[in-house]
């Protein structure tokens, strides 16, 4: 099978499913094919790591000569001249980019969503979300219009979608994913990661991805051994923790007993699971302030010059930010050094930390976040997000990993945590648990309209 045939099948696929559900926005098949005919003039040990397999990428990351929005009306007719660094390395391994995946503007929100394109619907009942910021990419794999894809990640961005749409998506250790810098050189909440319909096929993505790259100077060098070779090991952790909440949210009775029992799984292989947490406290008030300075640094041009074109919680994210003064700044620093440290320390006992990957199933598509679980109202639209966004508050390295569904047949996501650098570890583990769940083929489906 060429790349010209998985072009076709895709575009067939596309025009076939993509209507209900509006993950792929933004296609660009007489590129791809283009790039497929150069590919193949290559000898085969040259055509790079993924040889041909079509990749799209999240509306948020440009690719030369294909219309790269980011969501917002601000550059609704954008076409860049050249592409991110990451689009190079992919194209480079073979990789070929035929779609854009759909985002909310600038990735801000856990709802796929924005002016430009409308809204991405959960393939699994289109009256749901299909979370965000990478709902696209999520929806796309679960539905068959790809077989890997771009994702990125910062509160949860990657790990969300994955888990409402029953798919893999990975958020890798900083600097394993090169990328073009943007706004200041250090900042380090977002990541960018492979997201796939299984983990060997996400450790395949994360195998073409990674690589230092002089452009994105905190890059890490590729490691030795292949993420895929890794999955296929099967590693397993000797003792795993579960937590529901973290002590720092409050998760939806139904999704805490779905993750709860696939976690305890890990006992068939020879773990000792026992429920417990780092210590998160502080975890809040450390991400938020962080979080809107990062907006603020990248984004408060757009505010200044384009404030009627920008959603309200775009607006809210920067104006936040004009608001953090050094004292503020300087508390959230060290909190997050304080963070890290108890979660490293929490590894010298525990292999791996299990959580929701998510602490609700997808919720109605005409929400715009979560505001409660259980009674309990959050202080803000970002807050729902706490037990992905304190991992990456910690430095840590997550995955969300399909584990099963609810009475309503909406996938769960459980997310499988380590310390900085655990990639290759995560990856084993999950291979492992994916092999004892029997979830690996739930998808691709067809989109399930239902109206809300």
């Amino acid at each position: 099978m060429t790349p010209h045939d998985l072009l076709d099948a895709l575009e067939k696929r596309i025009a076939a499913v993509n209507g209900p559900v509006n993950a792929l926005p933004t296609l660009c098949f007489d590129r791809a094919r283009a790039h497929a005919d150069r590919l193949m003039k290559r000898p085969i040990a040259e055509r790079g790591r993924l040889a041909g397999l079509p990749v799209p990428i999240k509306d948020l990351v440009d690719v030369a000569g294909v219309l790269s929005t980011q969501g917002s009306p601000i550059y609704a007719k954008h076409i860049p001249e050249q592409s991110d660094v990451l689009v190079e390395r992919l194209e480079a391994e073979g990789g070929i980019v035929y779609a854009m995946s759909n985002t909310p503007e600038f990735g801000a929100g856990a709802n796929t969503f924005n002016e430009v394109f409308g809204k991405t619907r959960n393939p699994w009942n289109t009256s749901r979300s299909a979370a965000g910021s990478s709902g696209g990419a999520a929806v796309a794999l679960a539905t068959g219009m790809a077989w890997v894809a771009h994702g990125s990640d910062m509160g949860g961005s990657l790990r969300n979608p994955a888990s409402f749409n029953g798919v893999v998506g990975l958020r890798p250790s900083m600097g394993r994913v090169a990328h073009s810098v943007k706004g200041t050189v250090d900042m380090n909440l977002g990541q960018q990661g492979p997201m796939a319909r299984n983990v060997e096929d996400c450790a395949l993505l994360l195998d073409a991805m990674c690589g230092e790259d002089p452009r994105d100077p905190f890059s890490l060098p590729r490691t030795a051994e292949s993420y895929l070779a890794a999955a296929r090991q099967n590693w397993r952790p000797k003792r795993v923790a579960y937590s529901a909440d973290l002590g720092c949210t409050v998760t939806d009775n139904e999704v805490a007993a779905i993750t709860r029992k696939a976690a305890e799984r890990f006992s068939e292989l020879g773990a000792t699971v026992e429920e417990a947490h780092p210590d998160f406290t502080g975890l809040h008030e450390c991400f938020i302030t962080l979080r809107v300075y990062d907006f603020f640094m990248k984004k408060a041009v757009l505010l200044r010059d384009h404030r009627e074109l920008l959603k309200p919680e775009m607006i809210w994210n920067i104006e936040q930010g004009y608001k953090v003064d050094l004292n503020e700044l300087e508390r959230a620093e060290n909190m997050r050094v304080e963070l890290t440290r108890r979660y490293l320390a929490f590894f010298d006992r525990y292999d791996l930390l299990l959580t929701p990957a998510t602490v609700v199933a997808p919720y109605p598509i005409e929400n715009r976040y979560v505001a409660e679980v259980n009674g309990h109202k959050f202080a803000n639209y970002v807050e729902w997000l706490a037990i992905a966004y304190a991992i990456t508050v910690a430095c840590g390295t997550a995955m969300s990993l399909p584990c099963g569904f609810t009475q309503e047949n909406l996938p769960v996501g459980l997310q499988i945590a380590g310390p900085p650098r655990s990639e290759a570890r995560i990856l084993g583990a999950a291979k492992a648990l994916e092999d004892i769940l029997g979830l690996r083929g739930a998808t691709p489906i067809d989109p399930r309209i239902t109206h809300a």
